[in-house]
């Protein structure tokens, strides 16, 4: 049960940390940032809140030594399980698409915000940019052409020229800014899962021993 507080409150500061949720709720063009990152976010909502819920089943069961309801609270231990091992399996095949996704996005604002034929999104595109090299720090995709000297006191005019020469590109801060995010999505699950089993060992053998003690059900 605390166990599923503790993995509800990582995932809420996840889903409301406010790097990602700056870069996450923007909109260009009618299209909106990509939110694949959520979904591994939801699921270890989903799985903290149903943890607590059966935890009270799991104490509830034992406080009553009862086989029904600790029979109850293996079985969605077993599907809490399945889920996670799913979703990891997910996130594993899909840990560069988020990074990759939002990349897109940014360079399709990049595109227009340095066009100078005058696009009418330019403006827009400029702010969606902002709120990138604010929230990361960052300036620019890192390659440094013409064109972005050219444009690179307009795209990030609270920085100096010398902060230039040192600025990384949000290509590279966004891929370490959700690989750490990831990173710790990944050791909450893997946590999750360690106690996991060690609840559904200590189940069992809570159940084989009401089993064989005659008198108590």
């Amino acid at each position: 049960m605390l166990a599923g507080g503790v993995i509800l409150g990582v995932a809420l500061w996840l889903r409301h940390d406010s790097q990602t949720s700056n870069l996450l709720i923007l909109q260009f063009e009618g299209q909106q940032a990509p939110g694949t990152f959520y979904v591994s976010v939801y699921i270890l909502i989903a799985v903290g809140a149903v943890m607590m819920l059966v935890g009270f089943l799991g104490c509830y069961g034992a406080i009553q030594e009862s086989q029904c309801l600790l029979g109850t609270f293996f079985f969605f231990l077993v599907i809490l399980f399945a889920c996670e091992v799913a979703a990891a399996m997910w996130g594993f095949m899909n840990k560069d698409t988020i990074s990759k996704e939002l990349t897109n996005f940014y360079d399709s604002a990049y595109i227009k915000a340095v066009d100078v034929s005058g696009s009418p999104s330019k403006d827009s595109a400029i702010k969606v940019l902002d709120v990138f090299h604010t929230t990361l720090d960052c300036c620019g995709k890192g390659d440094d052409t013409a064109l972005f000297k050219q444009v690179a006191g307009t795209l990030c005019p609270r920085k100096s020229p010398e902060d230039f020469l040192k600025s990384q590109s949000c290509h590279s801060r966004l891929i370490a800014l959700f690989s750490e995010k990831l990173y710790l999505i990944g050791l909450a699950a893997l946590v999750v899962a360690v106690i996991m089993i060690f609840e559904m060992i200590f189940t069992m053998v809570l159940c084989c021993g009401i089993r064989n003690n005659p008198g108590v059900y």
